[in-house]
């Protein structure tokens, strides 16, 4: 049988911030069934990195994430600004986290946090060449250390589940494989 899209019928706001926006739909399936309360999260798409620097280590982040309420060891990246290339977010990003600039990007993956629940995309690039060439310039609410790790210790690391945030042990695997690491 051949899925179908829904189709939606009618959508209307229940919340709309700057971080996210709720809202609900009346989607219709291809069986005929009509979903009245259908919650979806907007969010502004992501962009994260596997950032190598040029003595071949990993950048690793190390933060307290309050919703899940761990401090949490994860890759560099954020939100992408509206209307930025997610090339230019995720190195935006670099710069701000970690004070590193990167030769070269390549887009390794498109994720999707949760497809069920949210409409928003993770673009996953992997950074090489990486050398400190500015001071951190973190956001007023962030607060996080920069830590450098070899290939095989974030692999022990993902092994030991010591990286806890989905999205960024997808990404690592992802970068590994595309470092020849797997």
């Amino acid at each position: 049988m051949e899925i179908l899209k829904w189709q939606k019928l009618a959508s209307r706001y229940l919340v709309q911030e700057k971080w996210a926006t709720l809202r609900v739909d009346t989607c219709k399936l291809q069986n005929g069934t009509v979903k009245d309360d259908y919650y979806v999260l907007e969010y502004p798409n992501w962009a994260n990195a596997i950032a190598v620097t040029k003595e071949n280590k990993i950048i690793l982040v190390r933060q307290y994430r309050h919703a899940a309420d761990i401090v949490s060891l994860e890759i560099p990246g954020g939100v992408m600004e509206e209307g930025e290339d997610a090339e230019a977010g995720v190195r935006r990003e670099l710069l701000e986290e970690t004070g590193y600039s990167f030769e070269k990007a390549e887009l390794i993956a498109q994720l999707y946090p949760n497809p069920a629940t949210s409409n928003n995309i993770t673009f996953t690039y992997l950074l090489t060449g990486g050398t400190k060439t500015h001071e951190q310039h973190l956001d007023e609410h962030e607060i996080l250390n920069v830590e450098e790790y070899t290939i095989e210790e974030v692999k022990q690391l993902l092994l030991d589940n010591k990286i806890e945030q989905a999205l960024h042990t997808a990404a690592l695997f992802y970068g590994l494989a595309k470092l020849g690491a797997l």
